[in-house]
């Protein structure tokens, strides 16, 4: 994970488990993908597209900027995902609407924000 760099906007990774329903294992390997998503009245903006780990956790770093609309007075996210087998959609979040990150969000030294949108089951 690339370093801070020393500005007023904090790194923010944002991670999701994934377990294959059945079997309770984490769901992994190349074939699956998971995109991620800020809901917005007109446009969704897309954040990021991170292939699960070992462990079945998707990554994906970002700043405010990524997600906050100048003009917008309510910045707080409205995040989703989608979860891919071969390109194919295979599960769609719900919408985590007006997440409030002061209230999830972990510290970690060298890091910045970890908000973790939690585990979530997935028909392999």
């Amino acid at each position: 994970m690339p370093s801070i760099a020393l500005n007023k906007e904090m790194n923010i990774e944002v991670k999701v488990r994934l377990i294959s329903k059945g079997n309770d294992e984490p769901l992994t390997g190349s074939e699956y993908s998971v995109r991620l998503y800020d809901k917005d009245t007109f446009n969704d903006d897309y954040l990021g597209e991170s292939v699960p780990d070992e462990d079945g956790v998707a990554k994906f770093l970002l700043s405010q900027g990524d997600f906050s609309q100048p003009l917008n007075l309510d910045n707080k996210p409205d995040f989703y995902f989608v979860v891919y087998k071969n390109k194919q959609q295979k599960f769609k979040s719900k919408v985590m609407s007006n997440l409030d990150l002061s209230n999830i969000e972990e510290f970690i030294m060298k890091e910045g924000e970890v908000v973790d949108l939690g585990t979530f089951l997935i028909e392999g």
